[in-house]
């Protein structure tokens, strides 16, 4: 697919999902440049199991330009477990005024990221290969604003981010299903590492045939999380709080 094809394609997706006002062509110059990058490099290593084109803007980038309303103008944004760079990477190209940090154990997806911000000259954007449990150690409540998609169990996952968190910032976690089945299980440690539901928003992104249904939370940092939180990652999973 060329340029000019990609971008009047990426203008009606964005577009029929009430996100146009985020794109223009040079960003969607960015995003093409990151879907070819992706794919290309996907070929020797494994990052995704999304390789089309088409479904790559819709999935990757659209799915992840979603959350760009609940943060507001000028945050530091966290990613954890960002994977291949998702939301992070489409949220740095939509939203230059962000400063993001995208977080991940695994480091051929790190070195990826790193790469692809390199190539794609983005500035507002580092790449971390740690933990998010240990990388709290040093940035504890220091960012204003959490994200995760489809990372952990809310019961897991509240742990291993509220504690990264400001008080006054949020944690905004991207679910599939099973959302509020999994917020039950977790509201008593939610509460505990000083958070509280704000907001769900449940949409379903969609171009042609294909279609995505996600589940927002959006959790606010109320107050500060104990000291003793978060544990090592065995104890989380072994029990959750």
């Amino acid at each position: 697919m060329v340029f000019e094809e990609y971008y009047e394609l990426a203008m009606k997706v964005f577009s029929e999902n009430g996100l146009v006002s985020l794109i223009n062509e040079d960003k969607a110059k960015k995003l093409f440049e990151l879907s070819n990058l992706l794919i290309e490099t996907n070929k020797t290593t494994n990052l995704t199991a999304i390789t089309d084109e088409k479904e790559v803007l819709l999935k990757h980038f659209v799915d992840s330009a979603a959350i760009a309303e609940f943060i507001d103008d000028g945050k530091s944004v966290v990613d954890v477990g960002c994977g291949a760079g998702f939301p992070s990477l489409p949220i740095a190209i939509l939203r230059g005024d962000l400063t993001v940090t995208a977080l991940d154990s695994t480091g051929k997806k790190i070195n990826f990221v790193k790469h692809a911000a390199e190539k794609l000259d983005l500035k507002n954007i580092k790449a971390v290969c740690a933990r998010a449990e240990d990388f709290a150690v040093d940035n504890r409540e220091s960012f204003d604003v959490a994200v995760s998609r489809a990372v952990a169990r809310l019961n897991v996952l509240v742990e291993i981010t509220l504690p990264l968190v400001k008080t006054g910032g949020c944690l905004i976690a991207m679910k599939s299903n099973k959302g509020k089945e999994e917020f039950e299980e977790a509201e008593q440690g939610i509460f505990t590492l000083g958070g509280s539901l704000e907001r769900v928003k449940e949409e379903t992104l969609s171009f042609n045939d294909a279609s995505i249904t996600r589940e927002t939370y959006i959790f606010k940092k109320v107050r500060k999380t104990p000291a003793q939180y978060p544990r090592k990652y065995a104890q989380i999973l072994k029990k959750p709080l």
